[in-house]
């Protein structure tokens, strides 16, 4: 009876061993990885995208206000031109002319006002000793007021035609460069209706601005001095800086679209920017420079439960019963809080932090971290390798001689 008691004790001491022994090989059989990233500093911006048309800060449309056949041209396509400076002169001839003929008028009207005076000035005496009748003064004193006002209006004729003649001579109005030039030398401008525009001239290149169209939903967003970088087809590789300094609050509608105009302030010292351009804008509506991130792949880590399980038994035991599967469930209840789990060695724990603001794909760090602690990206198992097998034998399997 004491021999059977005996090999039922034997058969239960190999059995404890023959399990201990699979469960050594099984969780051999699983390595645990993890993709990591240090807390570090970094920036945290919105932006808005919009596309719009670059435009000098100031042009100018120069036409002339008398029509006639332009005579001459002094300046051409991208002409740079000083304020003052003659553009263009039309033929004076009619205008002369017609100067003259005013002057003519005048010098008739100054006679006429002459010889009416002298007639009134001696009708006035005579009225007054009663030797002519009321009647004939009368007349006297309107016929010098009418030569009077004769002569005001053949001045006046002469002063417009003076004038006229002055606008034969184009000037340019401002200091700048002649963006366009839209008449040549014996071609007939008419001024009848509407001024006729020869030139375009934009007053300085270095200034430039962009007029983009910005969206309705996101025009509640853009603040003044706000920072915008940009770029154009005709340099994709570059980018170009400038800043928000004006909001238009007229809405543009097309296509049942609504848009705002936002002008945007756009340096051009190389003058490599062009009036006309198409700019892709983006505008930083939100922006913090040099601050402690978190990546927003950290924040929405959660480890497989069955695979944190199995993660749990090669931890020590005091460690693991810090770390059940519940507490990697549990989500936080204030949109502020947020957790991550921070790696530590070969162990992870969870630890709650705060956030602030974020652009969807990192978060700004208020608190619960510090500066290089190591977070948690991802946790995969994957299958042992032999070595890592052959490690994890049971130590009461035999081995050959020489080996410890």
């Amino acid at each position: 009876m004491k021999k059977k008691y005996l090999y039922i004790g034997s058969a239960l001491a190999l059995l404890a061993v023959g399990l201990y022994a699979f469960r050594m090989l099984k969780s051999a059989e699983q390595t645990y990885s993890f993709e990591t990233v240090k807390v570090g500093k970094g920036t945290i911006s919105n932006t808005i995208t919009a596309t719009g048309t670059l435009e000098a800060i100031k042009t100018v449309e120069v036409g002339t206000q008398v029509s006639g056949v332009i005579e001459k041209i002094l300046v051409d396509f991208n002409s740079q031109v000083k304020k003052g400076q003659l553009l263009a002169q039309l033929d004076e001839t009619p205008l002369l002319a017609q100067l003259e003929q005013s002057k003519a008028s005048v010098d008739q009207a100054e006679a006429q006002v002459k010889y009416q005076k002298s007639t009134y000035d001696r009708y006035k005496v005579l009225v007054e000793k009663k030797l002519i009748a009321q009647s004939d003064f009368d007349l006297a004193e309107y016929n010098y007021n009418n030569a009077v006002a004769s002569l005001k209006n053949a001045k006046s004729v002469y002063e417009k035609n003076r004038i006229n003649l002055s606008y034969a001579r184009i000037y340019s109005p401002i200091d700048g460069v002649i963006l366009n030039r839209a008449v040549d030398e014996g071609q007939t401008v008419a001024a009848s209706f509407n001024t006729p525009t020869l030139f375009s001239i934009a007053n300085d290149l270095t200034q430039m601005r962009v007029e983009a169209k910005v969206d309705e939903a996101d025009i509640g967003q853009i603040a003044m001095n706000q920072r915008v970088t940009f770029t154009v087809d005709a340099y994709p590789d570059l980018k170009f800086a400038g800043s928000v300094s004006e909001i238009r609050k007229q809405p543009v509608v097309t296509s049942n679209v609504v848009t705002y105009t936002v002008i945007i302030q756009a340096p051009n010292p190389d003058k490599k920017l062009m009036p006309g351009m198409t700019a892709s804008t983006t505008i930083y509506v939100n922006e913090k420079n040099d601050i402690l991130v978190v990546p927003g792949k950290a924040i929405r880590f959660n480890p497989d439960q069955e695979v944190f399980n199995s993660y749990l038994k090669t931890l020590p035991a005091e460690v693991a019963r810090e770390m059940t599967p519940q507490r990697a469930n549990n989500g936080p209840a204030d949109p502020k809080k947020s957790f991550v789990w921070v790696k530590n060695g070969e162990v992870i724990r969870k630890s709650e932090i705060k956030t602030g603001e974020n652009d969807g794909i990192n978060y700004e760090l208020l608190s619960g971290l510090n500066q290089g602690d190591e977070i948690v990206l991802s946790m995969t198992a994957e299958k042992a390798t032999a070595e890592t097998r052959k490690a994890a034998k049971s130590p009461f399997m035999p081995q050959r001689p020489g080996r410890k």
